[in-house]
């Protein structure tokens, strides 16, 4: 038995690697034109620098959440922080993209090791009813980390270079490993088979499917090599799921993914709507930064400062929420928060013309923050609020591999939607039109000849529509969030909460 009487220094101590993880999602995209500039490497080459972590990230993440079941969520956590802080120190000496490359894949599975346990350490160390507080504190940081990625990363490449983006995880995952080290509980560990054809079939099918996404645009959806094509890939990765689902069914052994899980609605829903969360918050940025980089002529440090407003209001407001959703019904917080963001993302769309005054931007922003207060800890609470200790880092596997899904998705429809509408909006051999140099290539030339400012800010605002409409099909989703049951068994002998290893949670 483990006496957690103080759970929220475990979750601080938590929180700092899972920040450190996610910033590290969106920090290189601000570095590419340095590091192509410093290593000699072609833009194919240097999107593979996050390309290769955000496979090797979303991947495992539904064997690593299991294996915290197994032997302990603190252990598999302080494993995957050292790979990921040496991984980091590795990409940093690199002298070459191809190793670079290698560091990064490295980093992304030690950060695939670490997701899941902060969230099922949260699940059991916290009651269910006590719990809004601390998931608001967690999603918070996973919405937060989003946007100072840009801002960091554009100061510590103007000021340091690109190798100090990586260097500063290492300081920082020395005293997170300390932190967690001295403040997180060794929780009990539960006995499980492991579903070894349940690997390979998830492992299989999740890589096949998240390439074929993610690399979809690099090969204009099309073939890859010889036979192999992009739609193969996905088609064949989403067979293989399909395959990794009917044996998880049929096992009579202990199945990778209790589909039990899925038994409960809130569950269930909270998965659904945290995928169009992914998909959101990854696809608005790419339209958002085009616009104030090329047409408004924004630095990448000044356009990423443009979200102040929504980490600000967003970080200030997350512990007022948390406690909330503890005392009312999180479906009306969460529909609330994913209706605002609808909101405001169609306020950028219409906002985005050559000639707006630049500062009205920051009101979207800010709406933006109350949004992102409001979802992500009624998302995560309803999702965990039923689960079983035993269970606890399986669900949390599956929670985060469907938001690493939807952010994938997001990603990769987003460029497609931005080429086809500057195609559509740009005059034929423009950058963006048809012949012209679309995306990357602009992405890439810090400038764009005034005349196409107007075609161009029409693209951009078009494209803002699709995760517009997206996280507005998440606000339905949550409205259908069953109520929550009052808890029962936490601190009865016998209970969840023993069965956690828990004398107390509080």
């Amino acid at each position: 038995m483990e006496n957690v009487a103080k759970p929220w220094p475990a979750l601080w101590s938590l929180v700092i690697g899972f920040f450190m993880i996610l910033v590290d999602t969106t920090i290189v995209s601000v570095a590419n034109p340095r590091i192509m500039e410093g290593l000699d490497a072609d833009i194919n080459s240097v999107i593979w620098v996050t390309s290769a972590y955000l496979l090797a990230y979303a991947v495992p993440l539904l064997i690593t959440g299991r294996l915290g079941d197994r032997f302990g969520p603190k252990k598999l956590y302080l494993s995957g922080l050292v790979v990921f802080t040496m991984a980091s120190l590795w990409c940093g000496l690199s002298g070459d993209v191809e190793t670079l490359i290698a560091a990064r894949v490295l980093q992304g599975l030690g950060a695939a090791m670490m997701t899941p346990q902060t969230m099922a350490v949260i699940t059991r160390v916290f009651p269910p009813d006590r719990r809004g507080a601390a998931m608001a504190i967690w999603g918070a940081t996973a919405g937060l980390a989003t946007l100072v990625g840009p801002i960091l990363g554009g100061v510590l490449v103007d000021g340091l270079g690109w190798e100090w983006i990586f260097f500063i995880n290492v300081p920082i995952g020395i005293a997170g490993f300390i932190l967690a080290l001295r403040n997180v509980p060794a929780l009990s560990t539960h006995p499980h088979r492991f579903d070894i054809p349940g690997v390979v079939l998830s492992a299989v099918g999740l890589f096949l499917l998240v390439f074929g996404i993610q690399e979809g645009e690099s090969y204009n959806w099309g073939t890859i090599a010889g036979p192999v094509t992009v739609w193969g890939l996905i088609i064949a990765g989403l067979a293989v799921l399909a395959l990794f689902v009917a044996w998880q069914r049929f096992n009579k052994g202990e199945p990778l993914l209790p589909l039990a899980l899925f038994r409960d609605r809130n569950f269930s829903l909270a998965n659904i709507g945290i995928t169009t969360v992914g998909f959101t918050v990854t696809a608005f940025s790419l339209p958002l930064i085009f616009y104030y980089q090329l047409v408004r002529g924004l630095t990448p440090t000044q356009s990423a400062l443009m979200m102040v407003p929504m980490a600000l209001i967003s970080g200030g407001l997350a512990p007022v929420v948390g406690k909330i959703i503890d005392r009312v019904n999180p479906k009306f917080i969460a529909a609330a928060g994913l209706v605002l963001m609808a909101v405001a993302l169609a306020w950028n769309s219409a906002l985005m013309q050559p000639d707006t005054p630049i500062l009205l931007f920051l009101l979207p922003s800010a709406i933006l923050g109350f949004a992102n207060a409001g979802i992500w800890a009624p998302l995560s609470t309803t999702a965990t609020r039923n689960l079983p200790p035993r269970q606890a880092g399986a669900g949390s596997g599956v929670y985060n591999t469907t938001r690493q899904i939807g952010a994938v998705l997001g990603s990769a429809a987003i460029a497609v939607l931005i080429q086809a509408r500057l195609a559509a909006e740009l005059p034929a051999g423009g950058p963006g039109g048809p012949g012209g140099a679309a995306g990357e290539g602009m992405a890439l030339s810090g400038g764009l000849p005034e005349a196409l400012h107007g075609g161009f800010s029409t693209a951009m605002g078009q494209s803002m529509l699709l995760p517009a409409g997206v996280i507005l099909a998440g606000a339905a989703v949550a409205l259908f969030f069953a109520k929550p049951q009052p808890v029962q068994g936490w601190g009865v002998p016998g209970s969840a909460k023993v069965d956690a290893g828990l004398d107390s949670a509080g």
